[in-house]
């Protein structure tokens, strides 16, 4: 399975690209993936270029190709003025319309304060919405305080066992509450009577 990891961080080093590396290797644990790595640092005079002349340049097409290629997605941006970056907005205006529909795909974030964790909700389960993805249920914020902290591995873990799920066609799986007897068995017995 093909795993594309979208990180639109931009510094060196950068905490969206750190927490897009743990995502993607709790996925590849989870059932074993070919990772790609597109850095929209590197891309960004490329997607400037296609807002104005219309043409992706090789490496933005070789990057915007592994998207549509992909069996699943990682999306990681760092926040600015409570939404996503407009870099990471910019790459995902000049993907086809078509491109992610029906694809499952992880959403996270990072930013100073666990004040702007709603824009995960917000603005990025909208927009890959809007694009007909299918986002997993849990998205990972990573304020400045959770490295290290108490929970952000766990929320890792969780959602990059939901993508894994979702890329491998199987769907999660509730155990049944203690005491209730499943609809198929409660037929049964009133055949049986």
């Amino acid at each position: 399975m093909k795993l594309v990891v979208v990180s639109a961080g931009l510094s060196v080093p950068s905490s969206t690209r750190l927490l897009a590396d743990r995502l993607a290797a709790a996925v590849d644990r989870t059932a074993p993936v070919d990772i790609r790595v597109v850095e929209l640092r590197e891309l960004a005079v490329q997607i400037a270029h296609n807002f104005t002349n219309g043409f992706p340049g090789r490496e933005l097409t070789a990057a915007l190709d592994a998207v549509a290629q992909a069996d699943g997605l990682i999306v990681v941006t760092p926040v600015f003025s409570a939404s996503y970056s407009g870099l990471f907005k910019s790459f995902f205006d000049v993907l086809d319309k078509d491109a992610i529909a029906g694809k499952p795909v992880l959403i996270a974030a990072t930013g100073g304060t666990a004040r702007h964790s709603l824009v995960l909700e917000h603005a990025l389960r909208p927009l890959f919405a809007h694009l007909r993805a299918v986002v997993v249920p849990t998205a990972v914020y990573a304020a400045s305080e959770d490295w290290g902290a108490e929970g952000l591995p766990e929320r890792i873990e969780r959602s990059a066992g939901e993508l894994a799920g979702l890329m491998a066609g199987l769907s999660a799986t509730r155990p049944e509450p203690a005491g209730v007897v499943p609809f198929e068995e409660q037929l049964a017995r009133l055949g049986a009577a």
